[in-house]
């Protein structure tokens, strides 16, 4: 199959991307096919951590703009991404890839605290890191979560995992004529306001020169291809 281009990254799932077809809440398959994919990467040396986002469980913003209290929808958002850990994890072993979830919020039940140098030796020791809880912190984004992690772990490369081919310089969706962009700076993400990560994420990444790496999720094999260095999407860069 060939070797892995780095020694260590951290991928970033949206949560919406264990949802499968459904749209919502854990579709185990779903989870074993992402599993499937990541213990194949992890076959070839690569040193992985993932960070999970929530939003498959909970969307914040909605309930922000419902009326409730900002810190309290973010804590509950860090609740749901402990639960897309644990399915990760269970599939995960299930496949034999020794596992540990760690938490950015304490409950020692279910998880490990984080802790930086334990998180940083389970790596070493070849087991995967699942980070959960986002930052612990509200009003930070799992996105930032993962941009924090990946500069903490001194990750080679953050990917990001997304529902598109990569980084376009308009929404997709709405304009058909948008256009793929595979290769853009950092300050182009700020400047043009190009839907990566948000602008915190982007700042950490850039102020530790941490490459990003936009690839689509449903496409089979493509978090083995990344992190071959094969060319799957977007990557964002210094220049």
């Amino acid at each position: 199959m060939g070797s892995a281009k780095y020694r260590r990254v951290v991928l970033k799932l949206s949560g919406e991307a264990l949802a499968g077809e459904g749209g919502f809440g854990i579709d185990i398959p779903t989870v074993q096919r992402i599993a499937s994919e990541i213990e194949t990467a992890y076959r070839l040396g690569v040193e992985m951590a993932v960070i999970v986002g929530g939003g498959n469980i909970w969307r914040g913003i909605e309930a922000i703009e419902a009326g409730m209290e900002r810190s309290t929808a973010d804590y509950m958002g860090m609740l749901a991404t402990v639960l897309n850990a644990l399915a990760l994890q269970d599939s995960l072993e299930k496949l034999g890839v020794p596992t540990r979830v760690q938490t950015a919020i304490e409950m020692r039940a279910v998880a490990e605290p984080y802790i930086r140098r334990r998180a940083i030796r389970h790596l070493e020791k070849k087991r995967i890191v699942i980070f959960a809880a986002g930052t612990g912190n509200p009003f930070f984004s799992t996105d930032t979560a993962a941009a924090l992690r990946a500069a903490e772990m001194d990750a080679e490369v953050l990917l990001k995992a997304t529902k598109v081919d990569g980084v376009y310089d308009s929404d997709p969706v709405t304009n058909p004529s948008a256009e793929l962009l595979t290769n853009v700076t950092y300050l182009d993400v700020l400047n043009r306001g190009l839907k990566v990560m948000d602008t915190t994420a982007t700042s950490l990444c850039m102020d530790n020169g941490i490459p990003i790496i936009v690839f689509n999720m449903r496409v089979p094999g493509n978090i083995v291809r990344t992190v071959m260095g094969e060319k799957t999407g977007t990557i964002v860069r210094r220049d």
